[in-house]
């Protein structure tokens, strides 16, 4: 199955939402909770989402990955608090 641009767009502007959705519902009181020690917190969780899916759409239209943004992304989602994080989820929609 092939899609469109607009279609392609359309279903990561859905994703975006859904996970919106989904961070309304944390208990703020359990941002640090972690299934299993070796597995990342829900904070953590949302801080890598954030990053992820915008890095690995500029890798896909660059033709290449670049390890550098990928590690300074993640230096500057470390410092952001649950809200901050959350904005920068929204902001991915644009």
């Amino acid at each position: 199955m092939v899609l469109t641009k607009d279609e392609l767009i359309s279903s990561l502007q859905k994703e975006v939402r859904i996970l919106l959705h989904l961070a309304t519902k944390v208990d703020r009181a359990k941002l640090d909770y972690r299934p299993t020690p070796k597995q990342r917190s829900t904070l953590e969780l949302l801080r890598y989402l954030a990053m992820m899916g915008p890095l690995l759409t500029q890798a896909a239209k660059a033709n290449g990955f670049d390890p550098s943004h990928w590690t300074a992304a993640q230096k500057e989602l470390e410092a952001k608090s649950f809200d901050e994080v959350i904005d920068a989820i929204a902001a991915t929609s644009d």
